[in-house]
């Protein structure tokens, strides 16, 4: 059985960690030199702030809305989801840290255990001790416990776990799951199934293999479907990969000598600023700073 534990809306959790009094409120949380969103509490989604927003487009689009805005402080979040993650090395046998809100957890010789306490107890303990809300999956692979912490996250009659340990609980979620969510799936590969008429997670997993391969012919589709209906094939080493990955290109050429490093990003690029701290405003109502 595998776990993942994902700190809901990580950001701004763990600025709300030292500012409690904006539970509950609409909090956003910008990118570095403050260009544009990464992270929105529930309240904010609520709003429709939409993640990537540009901050000068924040007071445009909601003039009459009290919103709390913070600078990124990526120092703080590191620092709290380490503490996290502490935690978790206890209570789990196994454990990788995906990415900074992230953790796969193995959950072998844990059979005669009752995994759903297991994990509201574990839930529990980060929240008292970190002060960080996290959500947690649990199932018999990485794919499908992707999904279970989603439901973990979106529904709160789950207590903040969600086990799905059964074929009759696997199908139902993957009925109520887009396929464009599906860990794996990206959006070109999602649109090409849109494309095909499957829009849920359990039409995609209801292809024939030989249908799937005539479509996408791709060790990597294949695993995620293969997990989805079920079979634990997904290999340790591929969670070590990044999410996401941007290619940019800043150089005309390969370069190989310092100096024309130092030169090309100090006049090409934009400067970075590290922030040392977090800076909180409130929107509109006392402006932008």
């Amino acid at each position: 059985m595998y776990g993942i534990i994902d700190c809901d809306n990580c950001y701004v959790s763990c600025e709300r960690v030292f500012r409690p009094d904006l539970n509950g409120k609409p909090v956003v949380v910008l990118s570095n030199n403050d260009g544009c969103i990464v992270a929105r509490s529930n309240e904010a989604k609520k709003l429709g702030i939409k993640a990537g927003l540009p901050y000068f487009q924040l007071q445009e689009q909601f003039p009459d809305q009290k919103i709390a805005v913070f600078s990124s402080n990526y120092e703080l979040y590191g620092e709290l989801t380490g503490r996290v993650v502490e935690i978790i090395k206890q209570e789990a046998p196994q454990y990788f840290r995906y990415s900074i809100d992230e953790c796969f957890v193995y959950l072998g010789g844990m059979e005669r255990i009752d995994l759903k306490q297991w994990g509201e107890n574990l839930h529990n303990r980060i929240k008292k001790s970190v002060g960080v809300p996290v959500s947690i999956g649990l199932a018999p692979n990485k794919t499908l416990a992707k999904m279970a912490s989603h439901f973990a996250k979106k529904h709160s009659g789950y207590r903040h776990c969600c086990l799905t340990d059964s074929d009759e609980k696997r199908i139902k979620a993957l009925k109520l799951y887009p396929v464009d969510d599906v860990w794996g799936i990206g959006r070109r590969y999602a649109a090409k199934l849109e494309s095909l008429g499957i829009h849920t997670a359990y039409e995609f997993a209801s292809m024939s293999k030989e249908a799937l391969n005539a479509t996408f012919n791709n060790v990597v589709i294949y695993r995620t479907w293969a997990e989805l209906n079920g079979e634990d094939c997904v290999p340790n080493e591929a969670m070590a990969k990044k999410k996401s990955i941007c290619t940019s290109r800043s150089f005309n050429g390969m370069i190989s000598d310092l100096e024309t490093i130092r030169y090309t990003l100090q006049t090409m690029l934009p400067d970075v600023q590290k922030n040392s701290g977090s800076r909180t405003r409130w929107h509109p109502s006392s402006g932008f700073s």
